[in-house]
């Protein structure tokens, strides 16, 4: 039991927020003094909150922003972030049900309405944004607060009812008992009475070991209506009168929309109409099919822009000449000067560009009428959409209709809202509800890509094999200083940039972390892709400390091991994966393991690999053990789902997905060269949790982040072959002329041989 557990709580003192264990990506908003400037949610009643209530039909009991209790039917919650497959919903469920006194079958679920001041994330600048593995760390404080003060004000009511002291009642499954008596009463007899009573100024809540929900293995709430097809999508919503568009945008990035034969499109049986924005055209139709067939029917004329000559080469050449010469700001700065004895060991990494393609392409039904905007569509920031579609119809955001629904899969894509601001602009010509919907190709060729790295990683090593000292210079672009320019440091620091990078899991005092922005050409527009800044990070620096122990003539695990303090939260993950993958016994030749371990989230995470690399460089996937460490575990269930997922999704990415450009266009277009692992090249992934009493971790977007190293080190260990760029390639393995003469293409380390 953790003191923090067993001490009364404020719940009117919401503007403090004790992060035990958060990484700068998290932290970034609120360090740049960004935190208390908005009102955030909490566990007591808000301005907002009576709007929000008369909204939802003005229930009898609506004690804060997420509780609300009819007099018949189940207790209704309101998420305060959105489910995106990561089973948010069912995590934010037990928080609220394990100090209410409700079972997850008792519950029905809702989606919040947009509003910062209700739903606002601390952790993210007090804005409504599902992301950065914020929501568990963001919410299990008030959460848990806002069913313990709607526990008590229930009970209260009851109490008051039998005239009997609270102390003597107790809760289970929405029940209140007065124990010595055996009365009891449904929280539905007592909510109208409880509405009307003041609120607790403090509240206890329950100690670890009495945990009746939180801690279990439990059913995903949202699961059963998936698998019966009542779940809607945004890409599901049907509303009287709507009409579905089929879109295409300049295929060069910043391109513009020139002439348009739209006459065989016009033809087509079920064409309505054809619309035009400066960079985009689109067909209607009474159904999507129609609208695509008339779409491909059309005679574009595009215009060049400034991206004419784009490509990769000439973006990576302008990374390198900015880390040799361009100006760097220190997020980490060494405390001595580099010796000038010891081993000197060097290396450059370049990390791809990435797409994001969630299964669910990019939507959203408009209706724009006079004064007002209705919008149906799945978002990681509601009010943003909100926000930008008034700017668009140049109305008050009041006068924003914002229905949430679930989304189909994000990994950061939906914390964008240029499909909202495409699908409101194209509506504003028409006078029915339209439906946009991307292709899968317009998802891709149009995505907000994570951003293109360049690193520079070099480090001195001692007499004992140690670095004495160690330098790394990272330049990119910034997702930070578009996405939220305010919360970037004082001096110009990206945080997220720097992340996982200046926060080593060793025992280093000499590190010095350098970031040197190169902001993209116009209309390469980057985003937030799962796992940001950790995700490139740990890739190069964790290659590189294997590096490192290959120079030293150390085995990598003890290397790392040595650098560690012992009993450290990142050693324990990092001899746990090592003892689960039976890291030292035999191998078979071309067979390799490969180790990397990180702290990104607010978590700690090692994930040990075991790959077979064949002679014709193909990359079979064994094994993959992954330990972790996100403090007090909500879900067991969801946290292994989440790793295996993660694990997976970074593998797909080191292995075969990267962005490349021509012409300043976007070359991949869909799964057939934007690939994503098969059933059958998926490794097993197990996944041990330790035990904690620590405050909780991210968890979305940690496996991700360590994907990358393991598998790149397996390899090493497999073939001796360092990987400082990814993804993967076959020619770069092969391990000799003959064996390269095997090769069908010079595709993918896993395609089909010969």
């Amino acid at each position: 039991m953790s003191a923090r557990d067993r001490e009364p709580v404020d719940a009117g003192r919401r503007a403090a927020l004790k992060l035990t264990g958060g990484g700068l990506a998290v932290a970034f908003l609120w360090s740049a003094g960004m935190g208390p400037a908005v009102a955030t949610m909490s566990a007591r009643r808000q301005a907002s909150d009576a709007g929000a209530a008369a909204a939802d039909g003005n229930p009898p009991f609506a004690p804060n922003a997420f509780i609300r209790i009819d007099s018949n039917g189940p207790v209704r919650l309101v998420m305060p972030s959105v489910e995106m497959g990561q089973a948010i919903y069912t995590g934010i469920c037990m928080m609220l049900a394990e100090e209410l006194g409700v079972g997850l079958d008792q519950i029905a679920v809702e989606h919040s309405p947009p509003s910062d001041e209700l739903y606002g994330v601390v952790l993210l600048g007090g804005i409504q944004a599902t992301g950065g593995s914020t929501s568990t760390r963001a919410q299990w404080q008030v959460l848990r607060e806002a069913g313990a003060v709607a526990r008590e004000m229930l009970v209260r009511a009851a109490s008051l009812r039998w005239k009997v002291e609270p102390g003597d009642c107790t809760v289970a499954r929405g029940v209140i008992t007065h124990t010595p008596s055996g009365r009891t009463l449904p929280f539905g007899a007592v909510a109208e009475a409880a509405g009307k009573l003041p609120q607790p100024e403090k509240v206890t809540l329950k100690p670890r070991a009495d945990y009746t929900l939180i801690g279990k293995p439990l059913r995903r709430v949202d699961s059963p209506d998936k698998v019966n097809g009542k779940t809607l999508f945004g890409i599901d919503i049907r509303v009287p009168g709507m009409k579905v568009a089929a879109v295409r945008t300049s295929p060069e990035l910043a391109g513009r929309l020139g002439d348009v034969d739209e006459r065989k499109a016009r033809a087509i049986p079920g064409v309505v109409d054809v619309i035009r924005l400066d960079d985009a055209v689109a067909v209607v139709g009474e159904h999507y099919w129609a609208a695509s067939q008339g779409l491909l029917a059309l005679d574009i004329t595009w215009q060049h822009g400034v991206n004419e000559n784009l490509d990769n080469a000439s973006l990576i050449r302008g990374l390198r000449a900015k880390s040799a010469s361009g100006p760097v700001l220190v997020g980490r700065k060494a405390t001595r000067d580099t010796p000038a004895a010891g081993t000197r060991v060097e290396s450059e990494f370049v990390s791809p560009m990435l797409a994001h393609a969630p299964m669910e392409p990019l939507n959203a039904t408009v209706h724009v009428t006079p004064g007002k905007c209705e919008i149906w569509t799945g978002s990681q920031v509601p009010t943003r959409c909100v926000a930008e579609a008034a700017r668009i119809c140049g109305i008050p955001a009041e006068g924003v209709t914002f229905h949430a629904q679930y989304l189909g899969g994000g990994f950061g894509r939906r914390l964008e809202t240029d499909q909202v601001e495409q699908a409101v602009a194209f509506a504003k010509q028409v006078t029915y509800p339209l439906k946009v919907i991307w292709s899968r190709e317009e998802d891709i060729r149009h995505d907000r890509v994570r951003p293109l790295y360049f690193d520079r990683i070099a480090a001195t090593l001692g007499a004992d094999g140690k670095p004495a000292a160690w330098h790394h210079r990272i330049t990119s672009g910034t997702v930070l200083g578009r996405w939220a320019p305010g919360a970037m440091g004082k001096d110009g620091m990206d945080s997220d940039a720097i992340e996982s990078a200046a926060d080593l899991p060793y025992d280093l005092d000499n590190v010095q972390v350098e970031w040197a922005r190169h902001d993209m050409p116009p209309g390469l527009v980057v985003g937030w892709w799962r796992g940001v800044g950790p995700t490139h990070n740990l890739f190069v620096v964790e290659s590189f400390v294997d590096e490192l122990a290959h120079a030293a003539g150390k085995d990598p695990l003890a290397y790392r091991q040595a650098m560690m303090k012992p009993g450290s939260r990142p050693r324990r993950v990092l001899d746990l994966a090592a003892e689960q993958i039976q890291w030292g016994t035999p191998l078979p030749p071309r067979v390799g393991r490969g180790i990397a371990v990180g702290s990104p989230f607010g978590s700690h995470v090692c994930l040990a690999m075991e790959v077979e690399v064949t002679p014709q460089g193909v990359v079979r996937l064994r094994r993959a053990v992954a330990a972790i460490d996100n403090g007090i575990t909500i879900n067991p269930s969801s946290v292994k789902a989440q790793i295996e997922g993660g694990v997976l999704f970074g593998l797909s990415a080191a292995m075969f997905s990267g962005i490349t450009i021509e012409h300043g266009a976007i070359q991949q277009s869909n799964f057939h060269d934007y690939r994503i692992l098969r059933i059958n090249e998926a490794p097993a992934v197990e996944v041990h949790l330790v035990d904690s009493d620590e405050a909780p971790g991210g968890i979305g977007e940690v496996g991700t982040a360590i994907a990358a190293p393991a598998l790149a080190n397996a390899i090493f260990a497999a073939t001796g072959i360092r990987l400082r760029e990814l993804p993967v390639t076959r020619t770069s393995l092969v391990a000799s002329k003959e064996a390269e003469d095997k090769v069908v293409s010079t595709g993918s380390g896993v395609e089909d041989l010969a």
